[in-house]
């Protein structure tokens, strides 16, 4: 690991190196929101931004991708795959997010490996950025999350002050850093103590306290409990928490003809929608939504983890933020953990 300091003063310096070699995607303003989108130039970058409303898992898993173009004759078929993967760097992304990536890897790089994500992912430098301050709906560090210190970026940020402390964390970040020695200063004593104790009052500005002490056990006694019923009365089922969530992974497929051409669209699903386990029969299994929301929430909180060893949550909090009946996940767990089997 390689660590340096880089003055505030020297990053869009930086960022323009680094686009001479890559796609830069970084957040930026529209309007009130913060959004992840390829820039022009390093101006545009909003580093201190509050938290994206989409995640950036859009770039490795956009909202609606081509797959592949398709010609018919009466003789054959054609197909154009089309695998748009540029070399780029993700920057300024947050800790969630970027344990989001964690687990949408074990979903997507599984054998066989989704060819679109995991070519994205090659070709994609991480750089992470720390947290300075914790939003109200925030409650990473129940999954062990630091706000300060993301894990699975090629290059983490941390502020400082005047400067940021530059990790590279992995063979690909150092080559990063060690190849343009001019932009950064060696680490001062210090740093570390002024780190822990930053972490610890950042720690304590989260609004609520979480405990997911075993709730994977917990809500597989409670999977017919009434409560499941009573909670989707409040849900108006529009799926807006699973259009905000950093590791939903539902999709759907669907083909675009005209004649004798067409293409083939991978776009997001929801499985809070009624239509996601629709059966052409007419049979649906989860045909209520008390149903559906049930599974949500065991997706995140226990289906997830049975399955590839990691949460379905990383307490980024924007279903908390952006639900308009005002369901919080965080309630939800912390009535799971309280309720008689």
């Amino acid at each position: 690991m390689v660590l340096k300091l880089l003055k505030k003063e020297r990053l869009l310096s930086f960022l323009e190196r680094l686009m001479q070699k890559f796609l830069l995607v970084a957040p930026v303003r529209e309007g009130n929101l913060t959004v992840y989108r390829p820039v022009k130039a390093a101006a545009e970058v909003a580093v201190d931004a509050p938290k994206s409303v989409v995640p950036p898992k859009e770039w490795f898993f956009p909202q609606t991708e081509e797959i592949y173009r398709y010609a018919t004759s009466k003789e054959n078929l054609v197909l154009e795959e089309n695998v748009l993967a540029p070399p780029a760097v993700l920057f300024g992304v947050r800790p969630c997010d970027l344990r989001s990536f964690q687990v949408l890897d074990a979903v997507f790089l599984q054998e066989p490996a989704d060819r679109y994500y995991a070519a994205r992912r090659e070709n994609t430098l991480l750089i992470g950025m720390s947290c300075n301050t914790a939003c109200p709906e925030c409650f990473c560090t129940a999954y062990g999350i630091s706000p300060l210190k993301g894990t699975g970026a090629d290059i983490h940020l941390t502020d400082i002050g005047t400067a940021y402390l530059v990790e590279a964390l992995t063979p690909k970040g150092e080559e990063i850093v060690l190849q343009d020695p001019e932009f950064y200063e060696e680490k001062v004593a210090g740093i570390d103590e002024a780190l822990r104790a930053k972490e610890q009052a950042l720690t304590a500005e989260f609004a609520v306290q979480v405990a997911v002490t075993d709730l994977p056990a917990k809500m597989a006694a409670l999977f017919n409990h009434p409560y499941w019923e009573e909670l989707s009365r409040r849900c108006l089922g529009c799926g807006i928490c699973t259009y905000v969530c950093p590791t939903c992974h539902c999709f759907d497929i669907t083909d675009e003809n005209r004649g004798n051409t067409g293409k083939r669209l991978r776009c997001w699903d929801a499985c809070l929608f009624r239509d996601y386990t629709l059966h052409t029969s007419g049979h649906n299994p989860r045909h209520a939504l008390h149903q559906r929301l049930r599974n949500r929430f065991f997706h995140k909180l226990k289906y997830n983890l049975d399955r590839y060893g990691i949460e379905g949550c990383v307490g980024c909090g924007r279903c908390v933020a952006l639900c308009p009946v005002n369901i919080d996940i965080r309630e939800v767990i912390a009535t799971v953990r309280g309720l008689q089997v």
